[in-house]
């Protein structure tokens, strides 16, 4: 997986900034990076705080680049710039203050084409993660909402879940009048399209199992309509993508019980990208393929955004921030 990424990365020389440039684990990976020399990282922070820090753990950065917002000479146009696209909601003093903290400054990095791709979260919250990339790179066109997948690696087998992390769960979309924009079926069909497509980025051929308690009407309620609906929405806006729902699990990944409960489906017993009614059904799923099946969990990658910005875990070590640093580049 990770050799036809990097190959991207050598045909396509991007750079990569992150939020937090003194901390160890972001530093090993940068050094890495440098050293293997097909991605470019950028640190956010005070320069003379991140050399120290390299050199206290025996990290190359030389000839990296740092860059200090309290320094930085194109502040006053970064400020400009991001009032403009806040359209009130932030004066020049407020954006000038967020500016001073490296996610949002990383962000506006990658906003003003300074840098392809950004990866924080070693020590900011998920949420102050994905905040500044929804309020500055902001969605792309199309796309109403953010999602995220993770790809799960077994030796030469590869899946692709979404969404374990950022939808807690989808609820119809109201204007101030009340009527729907936006139905939960659309946006849960929108995050099966997405994930099919980071898919498609690792190598894989997706085949969509929108994942339910029902097999193809077995099963009644709400929660069964909803994901019925979703296959609908999501076969509207990819009618070529394989995709089949609703569908219980082991209709997902066996031949013998998917075409015994529905048959005829080119999904069904053959499902490699799930896609989950809610987020708490996704992040159980997930982590159960971890930690019981033997995969290997690469993410949350985020979808949606009009760049690549992905959330590290704050209890990540050094070698899932490489590895995270080529996926996210990888999505440039």
């Amino acid at each position: 997986m990770f050799e036809n990424l990097v190959e991207i990365l050598k045909a396509n020389p991007r750079k990569i900034v992150y939020t937090e440039g003194p901390d160890a684990r972001i530093l090993e990976s940068a050094a890495r990076l440098k050293k293997d020399g097909f991605l470019t990282p950028i640190l956010v922070g005070n320069v003379e705080e991140v050399k120290a820090a390299a050199a206290k753990g025996g990290f190359d950065i030389d000839g990296l680049e740092i860059i200090d917002p309290a320094t930085y000479e194109g502040m006053d146009e970064m400020v400009e710039t991001m009032v403009a696209l806040r359209k009130g909601k932030m004066t020049a003093e407020d954006c000038r203050a967020a500016l001073q903290k490296g996610n949002y400054f990383g962000t506006m990095l990658v906003k003003m084409g300074k840098a392809d791709a950004l990866l924080g979260g070693a020590t900011y919250s998920t949420a102050d993660t994905v905040r500044p990339a929804l309020q500055l790179v902001k969605t792309k066109p199309g796309a109403n909402l953010v999602s995220s997948c993770f790809i799960l690696v077994r030796g030469e087998e590869m899946l692709a879940m979404g969404d374990c992390a950022i939808n807690i769960d989808y609820q119809d979309k109201l204007d101030k009048e009340g009527n729907v924009v936006l139905t939960a079926a659309q946006q849960l069909a929108e995050v099966a399209v997405a994930t099919a497509g980071t898919a498609k980025v690792f190598g894989m051929d997706p085949k969509v199992a929108m994942l339910s308690y029902s097999t193809k009407g077995s099963g009644k309620g709400a929660n069964v309509d909803l994901v019925r609906d979703a296959t609908a929405a999501a076969k509207a806006l990819a009618p070529d993508l394989a995709i089949d729902g609703e569908m219980q699990f082991d209709a997902a990944v066996s031949p013998v019980v998917g075409q015994l409960k529905f048959p005829g489906s080119k999904v069904a017993g053959y499902a490699n990208t799930f896609i989950f009614p809610e987020i708490q059904s996704g992040n159980i799923g997930y982590k159960i393929a971890q930690r019981l099946g033997g995969f290997a969990a690469f993410g949350p990658i985020l979808q949606g955004l009009n760049a690549p910005i992905n959330d590290l875990s704050r209890g990540c070590d050094a070698e899932e921030v490489y590895q995270m640093s080529i996926i996210t580049a990888a999505l440039a």
